[in-house]
């Protein structure tokens, strides 16, 4: 017996509908792993607390001292910025070392306490007594690390460890001697300072002492 017209169209309606279901049920789902999966799924980046070496682009970390150091320097003078300063810091070592080698007073004068000065004086008298000349080169930028930052009465104080590489040219008055050329390994403390509250925010040298390299 054939089958009604009608009940056709309502058996190809409902396994239509059966079909779609389950097309739905497969492709309507996500495959794989998907991007806001992969947002939830990798971890934050965590920033420890650290300065950077501008000259090498090296994350330097602090310890728990020189921290605590900085926050009672920052209670006194809210503007110390650790980065800023290590880059003066390492600026002004390069120019002093520069101008120490070549005699330059005048560069030297602004940026030395009066006893500092007064040491770095005897060294270029007693050179220029000998006839000699010498110039400095830094092989690479020198590694600056911040040891100490802290306040004293009206003062704020800063120790920089630097670790540089250079080549001493000296040239004796001899114009017949050889010039003498020494490359070398230096590491040294050296300790800034510069008056709380005071209209200029340079930082002098005040001392340089030998380190561990």
């Amino acid at each position: 017996m054939p089958v009604p017209v009608q009940v056709q169209i309502v058996i190809f309606a409902v396994v239509a509908a059966i079909v779609l279901f389950l097309l739905y049920n497969v492709l309507g789902k996500k495959v794989g792993r998907q991007p806001e999966e992969d947002a939830r799924a990798q971890p934050p980046t965590l920033t420890p607390p650290s300065t950077a070496d501008a000259a090498t682009a090296r994350p330097t970390l602090l310890d728990a001292a020189t921290l605590s150091s900085i926050a009672g320097l920052k209670a006194r003078d809210p503007n110390f910025d650790p980065v800023r300063f290590l880059e003066g810091a390492r600026q002004a070592h390069e120019t002093i070392v520069r101008a120490y080698a070549a005699g330059d007073r005048e560069t030297l004068k602004p940026l030395l306490t009066p006893r500092v000065m007064e040491s770095f004086e005897a060294g270029i008298a007693a050179r220029e007594a000998r006839g000699e000349t010498e110039e400095a080169e830094f092989l690479h930028p020198a590694r600056a690390d911040l040891e100490l930052a802290t306040a004293e009465e009206n003062r704020a104080l800063a120790k920089v460890r630097f670790l540089a590489e250079l080549r001493n040219r000296v040239k004796s008055a001899d114009a017949s001697a050889a010039e003498q050329i020494e490359e070398r390994r230096v590491a040294e403390v050296w300790t800034f300072e510069r008056t709380l509250g005071a209209s200029d925010p340079n930082w002098l040298l005040a001392r340089t002492e030998p380190a561990a390299a």
